[in-house]
This record gives structure tokens, sequence and C-alpha cells, in this order.
């Protein structure tokens, strides 16, 4: 049945059927994505080394994404004079990448393995974690779809090369980014005060190339000045973790850091990519519902997902960017 909301079809309120992301359709084939946009979610969270519950990330983003459901004509924005992610923009959810209990290889290679279909399929990948370790598998499936330009969005620089035997923890994926000869630079923004990687590693990461703005560095750039460090010509994959917000608005994560960006600071920064570059995907990690009891932390990373998807595919459409 039609899901649309008319006079004529279901009305198919936020609350009603099953809990797709946007309520979007659901694609069980991986071989058979036809779509613009495909969702995996990547319920890992072996990775992390405090507080864990980020399994729970996918389920908890796609019940919020309810809440943006209304409307499969295009989502209206009256600043910018746009109707945003018209029916035209299809969107298909893939489910979830196989997670198996304590085992980091093979759940990482079932989360890669989604990926790669998405993006053979000219599907742009949207990865719900999950912890960050899942923007590993996500990075690996890129070989041969390069080159790639990283921009985090975190409180952590995440580039730990290895810790009593770990490479492949939350703290490790922007070092093994670096290591990819198609990952031609990271912008890593929001990193702050006590965080989990020596100096050594923030030199490390300055020597690959990096470069690392705080919270308070960016608002002294602006959104805009922030992106206009990227590259020009830089195809751009987005890694977000809601840690990189402040707690006060996204508190359902493992690892908490205050001094936080607010909504409209990420979302003008993700706007401002749209429009200079070429996005090739995005993975949004570290959402663990049950430490936020009002959900807001879901709805915000359900919200951004959506409004930066519809930046994406408006810039594509009127011919801004290549893609």
């Amino acid at each position: 049945m039609s899901g649309h909301s008319n006079q004529t079809g279901r009305l198919n309120l936020p609350f009603v059927g099953i809990a797709t992301f946007g309520k979007r359709p659901y694609c069980e084939d991986w071989s058979r994505i036809d779509a613009d946009v495909a969702v995996l979610g990547a319920p890992f969270d072996f990775g992390t080394q405090f507080r864990p519950g980020a399994r729970f990330g996918p389920r908890a983003i796609r019940e919020a994404s309810t809440l943006f459901s209304f409307g499969h004509a295009g989502a209206y924005d009256h600043e910018d004079d746009v109707t945003y992610l018209p029916e035209s923009v299809r969107i298909v959810d893939l489910g979830d990448a196989d997670i198996v209990h304590t085992d980091t290889v093979a759940s990482h290679a079932n989360i890669a393995a989604g990926v790669r279909a998405m993006l053979e399929a000219g599907a742009f990948p949207v990865v719900l974690g999950g912890d960050h370790s899942v923007n590993i598998p996500c990075i690996d499936a890129f070989e041969g779809h390069g080159p790639i330009h990283i921009l985090q969005i975190d409180a952590h620089l995440d580039f730990v090369d290895e810790r009593h035997g770990v490479r492949n923890g939350h703290g490790n994926p922007m070092r093994r980014a670096a290591e990819k000869d198609y990952v031609t630079g990271l912008t890593q923004v929001g990193i702050r005060n006590v965080s989990s990687t020596t100096r050594d590693g923030y030199e490390a990461a300055r020597g690959f190339g990096s470069d690392i703005l705080s919270v308070r560095q960016m608002r002294k750039l602006g959104p805009e000045g922030v992106i206009a460090r990227i590259p020009d010509g830089a195809r751009v994959y987005v890694t977000l973790d809601i840690d990189g917000f402040c707690p006060s608005i996204a508190p359902g994560t493992g690892t908490p850091s205050h001094g936080g960006f607010l909504y409209y600071e990420v979302l003008e920064m993700l706007q401002a990519l749209s429009r200079r570059h070429e996005v090739v995907g995005i993975d949004l990690v570290e959402v663990a519902p049950d430490y936020d009891q009002t959900g807001s932390t879901a709805t915000l990373a359900a919200q951004i997902l959506l409004n930066f998807l519809g930046f994406v595919f408006h810039a594509r459409s009127q011919g801004q960017v290549p893609g």
C-alpha cells in the first residue's frame, strides 16, 4: 500500500507501521539496490572503551526518523526557499549488517560488504553506527572508489595506532583511514579538551597532513571558513560522531565531552560542504540511546542525516558540484 500522505491513500502517521529509515522502502536483497541513497545499520559496539550501547543506535535513529516521514513529496525549507528530498530522490533501507558477537573481524567484514554493495549499485551510502570503529570497514569498502578526503566531526581525534594490541577499536579509525592510499587527507573538527589521543597521535595526524580544529577554532572561522580549508576538488566522505555535539543536546553517547557543537553549527558546515564539494557518503556513529531517556539524541541524528541528504541531492540537482 502507498505510504504517501494524501487524501486517498493511508495517512501513515509516524507511530504507525515498521520503522525503516524515514519510513522508506526496505531492500532485503543487497544485490538489487536501485536507489539514490541506501541506509545500512551497523549495530556494532565491541570497540568501545567506556560505556557500551551504541549497538542500539541504528534502531533508535530509525525510530526517531519516523518523525520526519511526513511529506514524501519533499520537505520545504522557507529559509532556503527549497523543497528538499523530493520523490525523485529514492531512498531505501537495507536493514543491518550481520554482527557476530565478540568477533570484530567478521562483523566489520559484513559492514564492508554492505557498503561495497551500495557503492557498486551507485547509491549514496549512509551508515548508522554503532561505535566509531564501524568507520574502518566503511573506508575499507571505498577501495577502488577513491580518492576521498574525510571530514570528521567529533570530540576525539581517534588517531590511535595500537593500544594493547587493539588496532580496530573506536579510537583507531582515523589512523586506519590515513593508511589508505586513496584517502588524500583529513579535516578533523570539534576535537577538544581531555581526549583519548596522546600528543604523539596529534603529531602523527598532522604529519599525515590532517587539519585539526577545536570547537572554538571552528567558531572563529565559521562554518564556511572551515569548509574552505578542504582542498578544492576533493571528494568528501563524512564521519559524524554524535559526541561532536554538546552533551546538553546529545547525552545519549558513550563518551560525552562538554563544550561541543550545537545543531546549526554542524548543519551549516554540512550545507557548506554540500555546496562546495562532491560528497560521497556518511557514517553517523556513537548514538547510545539508553543514556538518553528523552530520545533527543536519536532525533538529532535523524534530523541531521535527512537535512544533509537534502543538501547533497539539491546541490547535485542544481549542478553545483560534480556527482
